[in-house]
Order: C-alpha cells, then sequence, then structure tokens
C-alpha cells in the first residue's frame, strides 16, 4: 500500500491525518474525559501532537500501522481518529485504537467509522485477527467492541503505566471468520 487509503461511510470520510489538524488532535488528546483510559498522560502542547502525527506518519511509511481522521463529510470537521498499530505481518494479527471529541461522543460515529475500518484490515491487510485492549472502567468502549462482534478474552493485569499507577487492560478480539459470519 504506497497511497493512503480513504473509507467512507454515510456520514464520515477517513483520511489521513495532516500536519493542518494539529490544533482539533491538541484539544482531543488534552482532554482528561478523553484521556482518562488512554493509557498515557494527556498531551499538552502542538509539540506532543507533531510528534505524533510524525509517529503515525512513520507507522504508515514502515508498514507498521496506519491512522485515519474521522471526518464529518457534512461539514469536513475532524472529531477524531481510528486506526491500527502493533502489525504483526508473520502471524497476520494487529490491534485497533480510537478516540473521540468528548462533544460527538454518543451519536454512533465510532462504531460506523470501525464498521469501515475492520472489513478495511481484513481484506487490503490481509488480517486474520484484530485485538483491542480497554480499560475495565470504560463502559461505553467495553460496549462498542462487543456490539461490533469483539469476544472479550481476558485481563491483562497492571499492563500501562499512567499517572504514577499501573492498570489493567481487558484483551478483546474479533477473527476474520467471526466478522462475517455476524
Amino acid at each position: 500500500m504506497e497511497k493512503f487509503p480513504e473509507l467512507s461511510t454515510k456520514r464520515l470520510r477517513l483520511r489521513e491525518l495532516r500536519e493542518s489538524d494539529a490544533p482539533v488532535l491538541l484539544s482531543i488528546f488534552s482532554n482528561p474525559h478523553t484521556m482518562r483510559y488512554y493509557g498515557s498522560e494527556k498531551m499538552t502542547g502542538i509539540e506532543e501532537i507533531e510528534g505524533m502525527l510524525m509517529s503515525f506518519k512513520q507507522g504508515f511509511e514502515k508498514k507498521q500501522a496506519i491512522r485515519f481522521g474521522i471526518e464529518l463529510k457534512e461539514t469536513g470537521e475532524l472529531i477524531g481518529t481510528c486506526g491500527f498499530h502493533n502489525w504483526a505481518k508473520r502471524v497476520n494479527r494487529i490491534e485497533m485504537g480510537y478516540e473521540l471529541n468528548q462533544e460527538k461522543e454518543g451519536k454512533g460515529y465510532m462504531s460506523e467509522a470501525l464498521s469501515a475500518m475492520i472489513p478495511f484490515a481484513f481484506q487490503q491487510l490481509n488480517i486474520h485477527r484484530i485485538g483491542a485492549l480497554i480499560h475495565p472502567n470504560n463502559d461505553s468502549s467495553r460496549k462498542l467492541v462487543k456490539n461490533l462482534g469483539f469476544r472479550e478474552e481476558g485481563v491483562l493485569r497492571d499492563y500501562v503505566y499512567t499517572g504514577g499507577v499501573y492498570m489493567d487492560l481487558i484483551m478483546y478480539s474479533i477473527l476474520t471468520k467471526e466478522w462475517y459470519k455476524a
């Protein structure tokens, strides 16, 4: 995959992130509500966002990851990101992550975005298994992946360290055959 793909749904465009997205991304990644289950500290400056954007770009260029900006078709507003990382090509396994502007939660946008992104991984990236690591208290994210057909596999105890404390994460996954059976 040489060119960054663009995915489309009824209301959304999943596209490559740009440097001009940095201010919006800072508002998302600096929001304590959004970052409370993220597994890393909230971001505090544009420089951190620019570094993250560079990391996303390098991940794509090295074919190790892909991160989409989630844009509303109607207005062109960037409302979040979603993507894949920790790509283990030898075993066709990948993990997904996502975040959304707090004001856009509860409107079905992330479900819509992931419903486009997941088959892209199975069909275009030849992925067999998609995993998602979710904080036990993140009820909305747990519900989201369950509604998409992911299965809970178990707890990864003290898996991340952020804010001076260790946190458990729950592993969820879906296999190609499960997605197309649903």
